[in-house]
């Protein structure tokens, strides 16, 4: 049976809810994960996603910054949240759907962006960001209790270097630092994902999945970087059959300066 997972930082889910809805009604994946919803739980809008065939959403939203919302076609339990660096900061949800037989668990994350500049000793933003990715070394793709595991979500690194339009140009630019790079490919390492993404597009071709609002003509300039991701259980590396990057959606009208990316799998 197919399976899809989406992911996409959608920076303001009441702004843009014309494209989620839209995109949902075209690529219909079974669970999109949303970050940067900026958009406190008692004013998410539930009805219009409800009514778009979602209707089990999880959310975890404050006013103004942050937060993450998962939508799903299939039923949801077990949601949880985790709290990272004793911020309040609404960052992380789980939760269990059941596909082909398999009981997966999906994470969807919006990792910090760091700031500016690459030095803790005088941002503290880049400092909470590197604490932030110690925390999650505790999130491990087997929890021993039979589940599948997929990660996804707006991880706010590029650490390959065809993630980044300029591996040189980028290393001293947060989100390709080595200190961060490193990290993030450790604790992906370590904690038993794979990184399906480059499973389905090799390390040697460029992917991105964020443009900056900064650049006079994004498509022109193409100065991109890979920050959205999607890691799964090494069981579920012979079930991966399909990644589709959206980058047109970086041309719609109000964009986010990320584009969804969906993950399709062929399930026992």
């Amino acid at each position: 049976m197919s399976f899809s997972v989406a992911t996409w930082n959608i920076n303001s889910v009441r702004l843009r809810l014309p494209l989620v809805l839209d995109f949902l009604e075209k690529h219909t994946p079974d669970v999109l994960c949303l970050q940067e919803t900026k958009c406190p739980d008692n004013q998410f809008p539930l009805k219009e996603l409800c009514n778009a065939g979602y209707e089990h959403i999880a959310i975890s939203g404050q006013k103004g910054y942050h937060g993450v919302a998962t939508l799903s076609r299939r039923p949801m339990e077990n949601t949880e949240t985790i709290g990272f660096c004793d911020m309040g900061d609404c960052r992380h949800l789980s939760s269990v759907v059941q596909a082909g037989g398999k009981s997966i668990r999906i994470h969807n994350f919006y990792v910090p962006a760091g700031g500016d500049e690459p030095d803790v000793t005088i941002n503290p933003k880049f400092a909470h960001k590197l604490n932030f990715l110690e925390e999650m070394r505790a999130v491990t793709a087997d929890r021993g209790d039979g589940f599948s595991s997929i990660l996804v979500g707006d991880l706010n690194i590029a650490p390959l270097e065809n993630d980044v339009w300029s591996h040189k140009q980028m290393l001293k630019i947060v989100s390709h630092t080595p200190v961060e790079t490193e990290t993030l490919e450790d604790l992906r390492v370590k904690g038993g994902w794979s990184d399906l993404m480059r499973q389905v597009i090799p390390a040697d071709q460029k992917i991105y999945t964020w443009w900056s609002y900064r650049a006079k003509d994004w498509d022109a300039s193409d100065r991109g970087r890979r920050l959205d991701h999607v890691w799964g259980s090494k069981d579920l590396e012979p079930h991966m059959k399909e990644l589709q990057v959206l980058r047109h959606a970086r041309g719609w009208e109000r964009p986010s300066d990320h584009v969804p990316v969906i993950a399709r799998f062929d399930l026992d």
